[in-house]
């Protein structure tokens, strides 16, 4: 990576995880130019650091002006998870009807791969951050098979919510192992083509905050 793309890599970690340990202020206009002398890099790559988190829903930018942290209500939420139930429920049939047996395979491996991370993670120093960025990942597996590339636009911009609300369920007692527990039954039905049961348990998966009014 050049040194553009290295502090455009940088800058964007650095605003993300400012964003999500809400030392940024929603109610506050950023400027791009301030917010670059504090980080020491130029506009450029903060420029693209910031078209970056624009895409997947942490910055709502304003042209000539600045930009400031989206503020995401009940409603924005309800639907997002409305958004990931129609995508991934899809994808779901997409895998099981599958006749391509070596993808398929690729999928189920990768999967498993990711329940072992996830296991690994229930008791790590770091949890629950390694927890909730596998259990990204193990969705995102789902919604890559379809190699579709809206889809993955789609769940790009969905990214904050997702974190959001992984955040808000994982701060109930015991939620974390039964995220796991939900996704290895999942993975069981999906590897054994039950379609409707790997739906299923999928979709309560994903209903979950709404149905426990976490959001």
């Amino acid at each position: 990576m050049n040194d553009t793309g290295s502090l455009q890599f940088q800058a964007y970690h650095t605003i993300k995880e400012q964003i999500l340990s809400k030392s940024l202020d929603s109610e506050v206009l950023y400027s791009e130019t301030r917010l670059a002398k504090e980080l020491g890099i130029s506009r450029t790559p903060l420029r693209e650091a910031l078209q970056y988190l624009s895409q997947e829903g942490y910055i709502t930018i304003i042209p000539s002006r600045g930009f400031k942290i989206r503020r995401l209500d009940k409603e924005t939420m309800k639907e997002s998870i409305e958004v990931r139930c129609a995508i991934e429920g899809f994808c779901v049939h997409l895998a099981v009807a599958c006749e391509d047996g070596k993808r398929l395979q690729k999928l189920l491996k990768d999967m498993e791969e990711s329940l072992t991370r996830q296991k690994a993670a229930l008791s790590a120093r770091n949890f629950p951050d390694s927890f909730t960025e596998e259990d990204h990942q193990f969705h995102m597996l789902l919604v890559h098979f379809a190699e579709n590339s809206e889809f993955d636009h789609l769940f790009q911009r969905l990214l904050y919510t997702i974190h959001l609300t992984t955040a808000n369920a994982l701060s109930i007692a015991g939620r974390a192992q039964s995220t796991y527990d939900e996704h290895s039954a999942f993975y069981q039905h999906l590897k054994k083509r039950e379609g409707s049961q790997a739906y299923q348990v999928l979709i309560d998966h994903l209903m979950m905050p709404l149905n426990m009014n976490l959001i």
